[in-house]
């Protein structure tokens, strides 16, 4: 069966509406996801900042994080967060 008969059967309305379902679907998901990265990078933020100091790997997590978050379409909050957060001395 070939591309064109498949179109015909399902039919142009059919698949723009299957598109528009999949891009709501991977925008709620990337959203989420933002949501979620922000909330643990906020958790430790306010958690590290307290005790003066971070762990290395606890940095470098949240670094990972900022990357990925900043893939997904940072704001400037999150940028001065980091910055204040990688400052922070290395514990020992």
């Amino acid at each position: 069966m070939s591309f064109y008969q498949i179109i015909s059967i399902i039919g142009v309305p059919s698949i723009l509406t299957i598109v528009g379902l999949i891009y709501k679907r991977e925008k709620s998901l990337r959203l989420g996801l933002q949501a979620l990265l922000r909330a643990e990078m906020i958790s430790d933020y306010y958690k590290y900042m307290e005790k003066g100091y971070a762990p290395l790997h606890v940095k470098e997590n949240f670094e990972n994080c900022y990357k990925q978050y900043h893939t997904l379409g940072a704001n400037g909050f999150m940028d001065k967060l980091r910055e204040e957060f990688l400052e922070l001395p290395i514990s020992k």
